[in-house]
Order: structure tokens, then C-alpha cells, then sequence
């Protein structure tokens, strides 16, 4: 197995997630720089903003970096056809199938590594000519699916050509947690909630706060009953979301209490009212460090729990 890194020539085998109104052009050259692949997240930019971090990020590093689309924006078109023209190294999609846009990118070298949290649309993507799958499973911050990250990627694994890398994605904050997934056939991990508190991150300080604060039982999924199922922090937006839902609230109520609540924790640090996204690996989440430690930090912890186990025999 060819490990991420081999195949896109960076240092360590992992993705920043491109999280919407966090993943600008500068926290992605930063990450590109600490040794990732940095990610430009497209969520929550008009295509005019998307270009200017482009030219942030390439005038920031030298090393290979990304964009993530989510193709229900309603500028999709325009912004495909940006990355194609800027020939991004990496485009990563979520929200629905890139699959009329494969060929432009193609033709200006670019690989695309789809979201997918089902193993039947991975298996459609990867016939449509994707280069690799990233398998995020429900542990995961923000959007989410229902299989857990452990019974997605050996799944994704084993219906896939040997040759198509699978990226794990979704409960990855430490050594271990990166050894399991190399274990499960992962070819390298993708990673956000870990990276939220990294010094480079540019949310609001009472965002990183509440993550450092938060326990392993610190998140909620909200959403399931109008088909958006959302992992984010516990706090009042969470409570009244969740209790509206139960009583039967339709979409358009629901959506009252999410308009701009990504925003509202973003950039004002508003920790009552806004969406706090966050995977459940917040609880692990103990200080504010550089990424670079973090990425070599996860590099060694993996390494020496490889070395270090010490399985009796089966019996």
C-alpha cells in the first residue's frame, strides 16, 4: 500500500478538512507548511472570495494544497471552473456527485478525492474516474452519516480497486486513533476538529475554549428528522434545535434556529447561539498548540503504538 503522503509528495499522510468559514487560504498554507495537505474550504464563500485565498495560500507556500467544494453551492459551476483553471493539486467535494466535472479537472491535472460516507456511492464515484475516496464516518464534525469510521473503511477498503487510496475521516486525534485507521486500510487520514484548536486556526478564541472544556459526551447529532444530520457542540441552540425537532418542527422552523449560527461561533465567539461544530474526539482535546506539533505528534504516537503492541496469542 502506497501511503497518502508517497502520492501527493507531502510529509505526513493527512488532509486538513476544509470546514466551512474556518479553512481560508491562509490556515491551509500553514497547514501545507506544518507538512499536510492543506485544504481551502469553499463553504460559505462567493467565488470572487474563493480566488482571493487561492492567491493567499500560493503566495503563502510552496508545497501542495486544495480546495474543497460543496456542489450545493449555488456558484459550484463558476467555482469548478476556477480550480480548473488555477489547476489545483487536490479537489475534495462533498455534498453531492462531481462527476460532470471530472473531465475539466482532469485535464488540468488535477486529482479529486470525494467525501463519501456510503460505500455504494464511493463505488459509483470511483467508476466515474475519481482518484481516491475519503471515508468519513458519523464521528466526525459537522455534516454526518450513520456508519461509524471503524465499519466504513474496511467496507470502502475491500469494495475498491487495490489501487484507489481511501482516506480515513472522522474520530482521528491522536496516535492510536491514526494506527487504527492504517490498520483498517486507510492510506492516510483526513482531520478537523484536532486541527481546531491548533495555533494557526482562525476561529474565535471561545470556540477553542469550549472545545478544550468539552468531555467525550459533549456533542449531539441535530437534524436527523429534515435529512441534515449535524454533529456540533451541546449548548442552547443545540437544546431548543433538538426539542423543536422532537415536537415535530418542519425544515423552515428548523432552519430559524441554524441561519448563521456557524458565523455566530466563527467569528463572534458566540458559544450560546452558534453551531459549534466539532467531531467526537473533542473530549481528547486538551491544549492549543502549533499543527506542526500536532502532525508529528500523531506521526510518533501512531509509530510507537505500532511498536508497542504486545498482543497475546489467539487461541
Amino acid at each position: 500500500m502506497k501511503f497518502l503522503n508517497e502520492i501527493l509528495g507531502i510529509k505526513y499522510p493527512f488532509i486538513q478538512g476544509g470546514m466551512a468559514n474556518i479553512a481560508t487560504g491562509e490556515f491551509a498554507a500553514a497547514c501545507s507548511n506544518a507538512g499536510a495537505l492543506g485544504i481551502i474550504g469553499s463553504g460559505g464563500m462567493n467565488v470572487e472570495k474563493l480566488e482571493e485565498n487561492i492567491h493567499i495560500c500560493r503566495s503563502m507556500t510552496d508545497k501542495p494544497f486544495g480546495v474543497n467544494l460543496m456542489l450545493m453551492n449555488p456558484d459550484t459551476e463558476q467555482m469548478a471552473d476556477l480550480v480548473a483553471r488555477e489547476k489545483i493539486p487536490v479537489i475534495t467535494t462533498g455534498a453531492g456527485n462531481p462527476g460532470k466535472y471530472l473531465s475539466r479537472w482532469k485535464e488540468r491535472g488535477c486529482r479529486i478525492f470525494p467525501v463519501s460516507a456510503s460505500v455504494l456511492l464511493a463505488v459509483r464515484l470511483v467508476r466515474d474516474g475519481v482518484d481516491g475516496i475519503i471515508a468519513e464516518g458519523t464521528e466526525s464534525g459537522g455534516h454526518v452519516g450513520e456508519m461509524t469510521t471503524m465499519t466504513l473503511v474496511p467496507q470502502m477498503r475491500d469494495a475498491l480497486p487495490e489501487e484507489i487510496p481511501v482516506i480515513a475521516a472522522g474520530g482521528i486525534a491522536d496516535g492510536r486513533q491514526l494506527a487504527a485507521a492504517f490498520a483498517l486500510g486507510a492510506c492516510g487520514v483526513q482531520m478537523g476538529t484536532c486541527l481546531l484548536v491548533s495555533r494557526e486556526c482562525p476561529i474565535h478564541p471561545n470556540y477553542k475554549e469550549a472545545l478544550l472544556k468539552a468531555g467525550d459526551n459533549s456533542t449531539v447529532v441535530t437534524g436527523r428528522t429534515v435529512n441534515s444530520p449535524t454533529r456540533i457542540l451541546k449548548n442552547k441552540m443545540a437544546r431548543q434545535y433538538i426539542r423543536r425537532e422532537k415536537e415535530g418542527a418542519d425544515q423552515m422552523e428548523l432552519e430559524k434556529f441554524t441561519l448563521g449560527s456557524l458565523r455566530k461561533a466563527v467569528f463572534d465567539g458566540n458559544t450560546s447561539e452558534g453551531s459549534l461544530m466539532a467531531g467526537q474526539v473533542c473530549g481528547q482535546l486538551t491544549e492549543i498548540r502549533p499543527a506542526a506539533d500536532i502532525f508529528s505528534e500523531l506521526m510518533r504516537g501512531a509509530e510507537n503504538t505500532v511498536k508497542g503492541l504486545d498482543l497475546p496469542e489467539i487461541r
